[in-house]
């Protein structure tokens, strides 16, 4: 299950304290700014959007068709709505990286009058 491509990338995520993204190196800013593109390529991936709403209309689905109030329906609710948050956190995640990509970009582009 786990190979090397894995293990590269684990050891390429992204680890860096952006709240400070004027204090970023040159060569962190250039990390973000990869990362940020690899984000926007799959937001702008028709496929990928389709499949991620397949997922979710049929998580839905499976959530509306769930009648009883047992403990196991109750908990089969709970782990349905647990994979809809996830793949929700999965697209803010990839928003996230493509907003602080532009927010580089922006930044090194305006210059500093200080």
């Amino acid at each position: 299950m786990i190979n090397d491509s894995t293990v590269e990338f684990y050891n390429s995520k992204l680890n860096l304290d952006l709240s400070s993204i004027k204090n970023l190196t040159p060569a962190q800013a250039d990390k973000v700014r990869h990362y940020g593109t690899q984000a926007e390529n799959l937001l702008k991936n028709k496929d990928l959007a389709m499949f991620i709403h397949h997922f979710k209309f049929e998580v839905v689905d499976a959530l509306s068709n769930i009648s009883a109030h047992t403990p196991d329906a109750n908990a089969e609710r709970v782990a349905l709505s647990n994979q809809l948050i996830g793949i929700d956190s999965f697209v803010s995640s990839l928003r996230r990286a493509a907003y602080l990509k532009s927010r580089i970009v922006s930044t090194n582009e305006v210059p500093d009058t200080n």
